[in-house]
């Protein structure tokens, strides 16, 4: 019968066991995991509530749609209930809504906010390449105008079709001409604030300038920290270039969640700080701003990634406000949950490797409980922020599948790990998991680990390879493959010396490398995400490039 292989040597000595060393070293991991959270979920402190009913924005944003509603699908149509509940919602926090569209229903929000009271619309009109369809949408929206002159302030007379290229100048400044013949209140066109530099004939045409200034989107992104004054910078430098009319910044905002650019970090914290500090300047400085958005809006995903989802001021499927005021505001408000199951983990993991020695003669040497401890460890920190970041990034079936599977290795791997590590089991290779039936000599135990391997493999060679080459709305899964890869490295520390390199592992070994040095390179060194994902990429292609072929016998 087969069996598998143990290796002797520094990795275990035939002494009665003791309970010492591995207790230290529990109680170690789970005081440095609660000091952890305790570190990461620490509130931050504004000196103005990001969201006051007390002092309300001035103007958001607002697309209605929720759950599967999109209006990438020309059939979506939203009803007037729905619209009503969300414009009184929207009433407590603020005076305006800025729409986009005519379409999928919107035009019955000059209605339903005529019909609610004390909410100014400022209505969208959406071009684009089809000049039946934006005859159309301006018929719609001149006709709103006039039958709601008190509730519709501006009309936005096409929306970054500039920065689309769906539309020349020419067309553009006809179209705005010939709206603003037909209704007396003011009439505008938004973009992005570079672009009315590049099309200066679009001013003389409008009554008020809007300018989009997204500081995570910049060419040369903005750290949030410095995301409020480079809008001003901005808003100055437009009022200059165009002087004698208002500069009205039509949208500017952070995302909540998503991929780092540069130093650019969406997170929770920041997104309140920005807004909190973006308001504070507009009403220090007396200009008008209007934020991107009022609500989280899921569809987005499929076009910008997870950042184009997570924009808004209130969650899409609580309905609630992600600041209220007086609360504390912290990236990770259920921290106290993620920390206790990160602490179970360790414990369990711990567990595995003292139930795994029971009827062992002998003690493994303490660099292999070591090898446990930082497992643990460091599986029990990012357990948390890996089911927070699977949580919000996973859209659509497929991406539930992906990294649900990465999370379960990212768990899977240190339980199983530490049951090798403390034996002297080496890390199983490709071949001993596919390779022919007859040369297959691994325990039930040892498959499962090997198929973790190949799973963590497979999955982060194609996110490696997503980033160099599809990288703009691609997310960073450094906690999930941090807590596979970890184990998975310090298992090679039970390598056998003999057998040949294998093709698989080497491949994969290359891949990874050779992605990890391209991201660092084109993602930049203050993008803490990526450089931390690419460190483990690197960390797992040094542990496949290691692997040996021939690890059992018969």
């Amino acid at each position: 019968m087969a069996c598998e292989q143990v290796i002797d040597g520094p990795s275990r000595r035939t002494e009665p066991i003791s309970l010492r060393t591995p207790l230290a070293l529990l109680l170690v991991s789970l005081g440095e995991i609660a000091a952890v959270w305790w570190w990461l979920a620490t509130p931050i402190t504004l000196a103005r509530a990001p969201i006051d009913p007390n002092d309300k924005v001035q103007c958001v944003s607002y697309a209605p749609f929720r759950g599967e509603q999109t209006p990438l699908n020309e059939w979506t149509h939203i009803e007037a209930d729905q619209l009503e509940q969300d414009l009184r919602q929207l009433k407590e926090i603020t005076d305006c809504v800025r729409t986009y569209s005519i379409e999928n229903g919107l035009d019955q929000v000059p209605s339903v906010a005529t019909k609610i009271g004390g909410l100014k619309v400022i209505q969208g009109i959406w071009l684009g390449s089809n000049r039946a369809k934006n005859f159309a949408q301006v018929a719609t929206a001149v006709r709103l105008t006039k039958e709601f002159p008190d509730t519709i302030s501006a009309l936005v007379v096409g929306n970054e079709v500039l920065l689309r290229g769906e539309m020349t100048t020419s067309d553009l400044t006809a179209i705005i001409r010939s709206v603003k013949a037909q209704v007396t209140v003011p009439v505008t066109y938004a973009d992005v604030w570079e672009y009315w530099l590049r099309n200066r004939e679009v001013y003389d045409a409008v009554d008020f300038v809007t300018i989009h200034i997204l500081p995570y989107w910049e060419d040369v992104p903005v750290k949030a920290k410095f995301a409020a004054s480079h809008v001003e910078a901005i808003r100055e430098r437009m009022a200059v270039a165009f002087p004698g009319k208002e500069i009205l910044i039509g949208e500017t905002g952070w995302p909540s969640e998503g991929r780092m650019r540069e130093g650019a970090l969406p997170s929770r914290t920041n997104q309140a700080r920005v807004v909190s500090e973006m308001l504070g300047l507009a009403k220090a400085l007396k200009f008008r701003v209007n934020l991107i958005e009022a609500y989280d809006q899921p569809w987005k995903r499929r076009l910008e990634g997870t950042v184009g989802g997570y924009w808004g001021l209130i969650d899409s499927v609580r309905r609630q406000l992600k600041y209220p005021p007086g609360e504390p505001i912290s990236n990770f408000p259920f921290w106290k949950w993620y920390m206790g199951a990160g602490m179970g983990l360790s414990v369990l993991v711990f567990a595995v490797a003292g139930i795994t020695l029971r009827r062992r003669p002998w003690t493994p040497r303490f660099s292999a409980w070591l090898g446990v401890g930082i497992s643990a460890t460091s599986a029990g920190i990012l357990l948390g922020i890996a089911a927070d970041k699977m949580f919000y990034e996973s859209y659509g079936w497929g991406g539930w599948l992906q990294w649900g599977m990465l999370l379960l290795a990212g768990i899977l791997s240190p339980i199983l790990c530490a049951q090798a590590i403390v034996i002297g089991r080496s890390l199983p290779s490709f071949l001993d998991l596919l390779g022919p039936r007859e040369g297959r000599k691994w325990s039930k135990l040892s498959a499962v680990l090997g198929l973790t391997l190949a799973v963590t493999a497979a999955i982060a060679t194609e996110t490696a390879l997503g980033f160099v080459f599809d990288p703009r709305y691609r997310d960073f899964p450094y906690a999930s493959l941090t807590m596979a890869v970890v184990p998975f490295a310090l298992l090679m520390l039970n390598r056998p010396q003999i057998g040949v390199r294998p093709i698989a592992e080497s491949a994969f070994a290359g891949l990874l490398a050779l992605s990890a040095v391209y991201v660092i390179l084109n993602e930049g060194r203050d993008n803490w995400q990526a450089m931390w994902t690419c460190a483990i990429y690197l960390l797992f292609a040094l542990t496949l490039w290691r692997a040996r072929a021939e690890q059992s016998q018969g």
